[in-house]
């Protein structure tokens, strides 16, 4: 009887056998470790987990940047010594686990058991009758050593799924074991979508998708223009991973979350450095609170409040100086769609019109953990300084008629029974409070053709007009006492 031992600071697969004098060292990965059920096993992996608990308090922060960054703190595991069982006059090396005699090489997986024999130096050992296994490992696997076929073995695979069940369906919380990359877990919201990996479960109802691409962060900072003396809006910090990167730049940040256990995670993660005075935290719903004064807005916006998001911007005062944003690909294309193209509509319009919106970068999917079902897009909004001096409901009414059907004529969008009922009632309105009479037999169509035909634009279509021609139209309705509000 031999001993050898797991060197766990390696990730090798399957395994790695060399010599020694009366050990064998195998280099095996992390998992053999934590799939096993024995006592001395479930030793190692607590060792570990204390280990790694005590690494992330000493970070005074429960997250990490990135998966590769994790893995880097994950690379300490103690020796476990493993009897090793030897056959025949073949030489052959049967991998055992160290209490319970499983096969180690049926609980990784991946591994055939036929790769995991290696021949060893000539030794005096016990003879171990060979038999053939029921399994799907092969022919030459050991059967008297098999955790998957060996009726002896079958109620402890029975307790090590049962476990493995348990511990996917309980939920995880911040500062919660580390669940290991690959798992899957039983139920829905798990770790398939990536939404566990960090530690926490993020909410993809309110729209936790992180950012973890530390290029991507890096390039939004960038197209912020950021200087020394400027205070940064974020909305949906997260984890932090835009955060940190704003702080190195800005002089003050205030972030606004949500959500209060990654407001606390975010809190844990500056304390005590050299960010901690910079960073101020605002808990709750950034659409029903007023926003503080800012120079400059930075987002990875949650996708559900897009279009509100935007406009509340945009009309904040006092103005500030640009806004990059993060949003769904096809939210942004509206955004700086131009007449003629297939997005353009009432949405390019009615934001454009305040503000100069560009296009700065795509970002895929798989830069988000857990990672959204659509693609992404970073869109830069500066607003127009001094704005231009139009009635936004006025304007919007207009818009809203002309791009009810934009690909057909505005005559025929304005013929519409409801508009015209609404108009009618509107012009009678503004009559009224302003004295002024009423011609006998009016008819509010013939006005609005009328203006329509006078401008030009009776057969024009909303899709090929741009900001100047609706502004002249809405002009042109206001001097013919024609209001849309």
């Amino acid at each position: 009887m031999s001993q050898f031992y797991f060197d766990f600071t390696k990730f090798n697969t399957p395994f790695d056998v060399t010599n020694g004098s009366d050990t064998v060292t195998i280099r095996s990965t992390k998992h053999v470790v934590d799939s096993c059920v024995c006592a001395n096993c479930k030793n190692i992996v607590a060792a570990r987990k204390a280990e790694e608990a005590k690494k992330m308090e000493n970070l005074k922060g429960g997250f990490f940047q990135d998966l590769a960054e994790r893995e880097q703190h994950l690379q300490w595991y103690p020796k476990a010594y493993v009897p090793v069982t030897k056959v025949g006059d073949e030489n052959v090396v049967s991998i055992t686990c160290c209490t319970c005699g499983t096969c180690v090489c049926c609980m990784y997986k991946k591994a055939k058991c036929k790769e995991e024999e290696k021949v060893v130096e000539k030794v005096e050992v016990k003879v171990v009758e060979k038999k053939e296994c029921n399994c799907d490992k092969g022919a030459h696997h050991h059967h008297h050593h098999c955790h998957c076929c060996s009726p002896q073995k079958s109620q402890l695979r029975k307790r090590t799924q049962a476990s493995a069940a348990t511990a996917a369906i309980k939920p995880q919380t911040i500062g919660a074991p580390y669940v290991k990359h690959g798992s899957k877990p039983a139920t829905k919201g798990g770790s398939a979508d990536g939404s566990r990996h960090f530690g926490p479960m993020f909410n993809k109802d309110l729209g936790q998708h992180i950012l973890i691409n530390p290029l991507v962060s890096q390039g939004i900072v960038d197209k912020a223009h950021l200087k020394q003396t400027d205070t940064v809006l974020e909305v949906g910090p997260g984890t932090g991973n835009l955060t940190i990167k704003i702080l190195e730049q800005a002089k003050r940040v205030i972030a606004c979350e949500a959500d209060v256990r990654l407001a606390a995670e975010l809190t844990k993660r500056v304390q005590g450095g050299p960010f901690q005075h910079k960073l101020e935290i605002l808990h709750g719903d950034v659409m029903k609170r007023d926003l503080p004064f800012f120079d400059v807005c930075i987002s990875n916006t949650p996708y559900q409040i897009s279009s509100p998001l935007t406009f509340k911007l945009i009309f904040h005062r006092p103005i500030f100086r640009c806004a990059v944003l993060m949003f769904q690909r096809e939210f942004a294309m509206r955004l700086v769609a131009r007449p003629g193209d297939s997005l353009y509509g009432r949405l390019s319009v009615n934001c454009q019109l305040y503000s100069k919106v560009t296009h700065v970068m795509k970002v895929g999917k798989n830069n988000f953990k857990p990672p959204p079902n659509v693609e992404s897009s970073v869109v830069k909004i500066e607003p127009l300084n001094p704005p231009p001096p139009v009635d936004f409901e006025e304007w919007d009414g207009l818009v809203r008629i002309a791009f009810s059907r934009k690909h057909k004529t505005l005559a025929a969008s304005f013929k519409n029974t409801a508009t015209m009922q609404m108009l009618d009632e509107n012009y009678r309105t503004y009559c009224a409070s302003n004295d002024l009479m009423i011609e006998d037999g009016f008819q509010i169509k013939d006005k609005i053709l009328g203006v329509l035909e006078q401008m030009g634009y009776s057969d024009a279509r909303a899709s090929k007009l741009d900001i100047h021609d609706f502004l002249k139209l809405l002009s042109a309705f206001h001097d013919a006492n024609v209001h849309f509000c």
